[in-house]
């Protein structure tokens, strides 16, 4: 039995382009790119997946990998599964933003301890946070919906020498600001709060000099900073869930979907 090198071709690229657009999105993506999860995890999960879709997806053109047009399509499909991950992450990097809001209005912005998910330094509070978010998100069966999402993209954005539009890069870009918007959001009720309880510390102060304001301020505004995150914990779900149903809307609008 003989082989042509363009039917060679053809069965390098059909697992080699969506392994890189897979591969790419895990690498960015929450959960699935956490120090915690190794690279070579993610490669062989990217790999089977993408044996698993090969078949099920349009045909790729059959164009020589180590060539100029596939140089071309490697990069697109790399940087189409970095978008999608690059959202989604921005969902966990608006929690961490919150938590570090919240943290430094309690008095806690030097306690700070490792990020599971990027790895960095990040006050306690940003901590809990992203834990809360990611068991959300795993809740929301969001790890599915994301591979989902991924593998249709396939079929609404298949593999081709064209280019992402500018447009679309532009949305993704713009949509960074949506970030620090959600953070302010949910971080609002505990800051505010914390506000009136430093305004009120500076009250008594003022009433009663001899008052020790260090030794008794600091521990009410971490206890009262507690008792606020687990008053407004019931705010968080609703918020987190409308910020990563944008997210998805988002990378749908961005894949053809």
């Amino acid at each position: 039995m003989h082989f042509t090198t363009a039917e060679i071709t053809a069965w390098v690229g059909s697992v080699l382009w969506p392994f890189l657009r897979i591969g790419a999105m895990l690498m960015a993506a929450p959960l699935f790119g956490a120090g915690m999860v190794t690279v070579r995890i993610r490669l062989a999960f990217a790999f089977l997946l993408a044996l698993v879709v090969a078949p099920l997806i349009p045909l790729p053109p059959a164009v020589e990998p180590l060539s100029l047009a596939g140089m071309v399509i490697s990069v697109q499909q790399i940087l189409i599964g970095l978008t999608i991950g690059f959202v989604l992450q921005m969902v966990f990097s608006a929690m961490t933003q919150a938590g570090e809001t919240i943290a430094l209005s309690m008095g806690l912005g030097f306690a700070s301890m490792v990020d599971p998910q990027q790895g960095v330094q990040v006050p306690v509070v940003s901590t809990y946070f992203v834990i809360m978010s990611t068991l959300i998100f795993l809740a929301l069966n969001g790890h599915v919906a994301l591979i989902e999402l991924t593998l249709m993209s396939f079929h609404s954005m298949p593999v081709t020498v064209d280019g992402i539009a500018r447009a679309d890069l532009w949305a993704l870009v713009s949509w960074g600001s949506t970030m620090f918007v959600y953070a302010l959001l949910v971080a609002l009720p505990a800051v505010a709060s914390m506000l009136l309880v430093n305004l009120s510390m500076g009250v008594v102060t003022r009433a009663a000099p001899q008052l020790n304001i260090f030794a008794v301020g600091f521990p009410m505004m971490i206890l009262l900073g507690f008792v606020l995150l687990l008053l407004t914990l019931p705010v968080l779900v609703p918020q987190f869930t409308d910020l990563l149903a944008d997210a998805f809307t988002l990378i749908g609008q961005n894949t053809g979907r």
